[in-house]
């Protein structure tokens, strides 16, 4: 398989206007995903979405030019979460879908996203294809001829067609009457489809941050700056609270008290009554190495399983669809019902939680403590050079160390990020402040060792 430098572990991202985001870039991106997937005898179909970055009309013009000109058609959806458009993608029978999102990071990042006509990410492999054929001159020859150029058009009702698509994941015999939630937006993708599929199944929605103007995605808002909808909660007097990221493929959630609920606690509540239903197959939930232990302890304890993957929610359904699973997901909020999405869905498995609440009449408060949690220190710290953390031994003598302290009541977890240029040191342990102390240590060792 051909080397991937472009696409990192969620697709292509960088700072808008330069390189690789560039409009020219891009451009070819788009004539190289149209003619990886031409089809013989109709134009191709591409769906193209995005979030609210301002430069998101910047590129979804060059992506749908580079399309066109290679012979195929495209349909746009304007603003929906990414999971929308995987959606949108399969139910319309389309040959891909292409996503301009930077998820969590700030406006002035943007990044793309491909799927497939089935509705999942792209594997590794034909990522690679494409960017090999970026590269050729092969593909300038490759152009349609001018009566065979193709079209744009938008689909008008896309967002309408994911709500619906939404609120079907729900359990017939419910409603959300009687309940008030907060929904954060984050002034993403989801503004406006969040706030509507919880009023049109009987809540009452307090909005938040659903006022994009290009350039406040994420701003103190949404999943990655929960204290908001945290505060909105116990100030209205809220059954939960519901945030999402910028392109709303994440959720993290609060209770009545306005005590944030992550992914891992998600996992742990629908895993267990998954379980107990027998609707979890093979009583497994895949999550990432980054989950909490508190979580493994509680699927287990529920008579289930765990598998870790390598961090990232391609990796999660990865190794869903090919071991036979059906619910994973991650700390960070990606969770991912495969019986229903074929991605993360912040507003899915929102629906999820609700439905348990709604069934059991139980507040949130007391549901999540279905798991203890595990102290746990992350620290991120920004890296000149990612070098291979095998070879670098004093980082591997601290990592050792600290191992050996905390025996088999804790773990090491060092890593590179798959999208910005960071290192990420996570550390499980009995003792709080003696992990944050031992986490920081490594991370400076780190720093210092991938100076250039």
């Amino acid at each position: 398989m051909a080397e991937r430098r472009l696409f990192g572990t969620d697709g292509v991202r960088g700072v808008a206007n330069r390189e690789p985001m560039t409009s020219e870039t891009v451009m070819r991106l788009g004539m190289a995903v149209a003619a990886r997937l031409r089809r013989d005898k109709r134009h191709t179909r591409i769906v193209i979405g995005k979030d609210t970055r301002l430069s998101g009309y910047m590129f979804e013009s060059a992506l749908a030019s580079g399309i066109v000109a290679m012979g195929a058609d495209v349909w746009l959806t304007g603003p929906l979460p990414t999971p929308g458009i995987a959606f949108i993608t399969s139910s319309m029978r389309c040959d891909a879908g292409v996503v301009i999102s930077a998820s969590h990071n700030p406006y002035d990042d943007n990044g793309i996203k491909l799927f497939a006509r089935d509705g999942f990410k792209l594997p590794d492999e034909v990522e690679a294809e494409i960017e090999a054929m970026m590269e050729s001159p092969e593909l300038d020859r490759m152009r349609a001829p001018s009566h065979d150029i193709g079209y744009a058009t938008k689909i008008d009702d896309s967002r309408g067609r994911y709500i619906v698509y939404c609120k079907a994941t729900f359990p017939g015999e419910l409603t959300l009457d009687g309940l008030t939630l907060v929904v954060d937006g984050a002034h993403g993708a989801a503004y406006r489809v969040g706030p509507d599929v919880f009023e049109e199944l009987g809540a009452k929605v307090i909005p938040l941050h659903v006022d994009p103007d290009g350039k406040n995605i994420n701003a103190g808002a949404g999943a990655l700056h929960p204290e908001a909808m945290c505060r909105a909660v116990r100030e209205h007097g809220a059954h939960a609270g519901i945030a999402f990221d910028g392109d709303a493929d994440r959720l993290v959630m609060c209770d009545e008290k306005g005590e944030v609920v992550d992914g891992d606690a998600v996992m742990a509540l629908c895993g267990t009554r998954m379980i107990g239903e027998g609707r979890l197959a093979k009583n497994t939930v895949v999550a990432t190495v980054m989950s909490n232990l508190g979580f493994e302890r509680a699927i287990k304890a529920a008579g289930g399983q765990v598998v870790r993957t390598a961090v990232g929610d391609r990796y999660v359904v990865d190794e869903m669809r090919r071991n036979g699973y059906n619910f994973g997901g991650e700390q960070s909020g990606h969770l991912v019902f495969l019986d229903h999405a074929t991605t993360g869905d912040g507003i899915i498995a929102a629906l999820r939680v609700l439905a348990v609440m709604v069934r059991e009449e139980r507040p949130l408060s007391e549901l999540a403590r279905v798991m203890t949690r595990t102290p746990q220190v992350l620290v991120n710290v920004k890296v000149e050079q990612k070098k291979p953390i095998d070879d670098l031994p004093d980082v591997q003598r601290l990592i050792r160390q600290v191992e050996g302290d905390l025996g088999d009541e804790g773990r090491v977890l060092v890593r590179y990020s798959g999208t910005e240029p960071k290192a990420r040191v996570m550390i499980e342990g009995p003792d709080q402040a003696r992990i944050q102390a031992q986490a920081e240590s490594i991370a400076a060792a780190l720093v210092a060792a991938c100076r250039g």
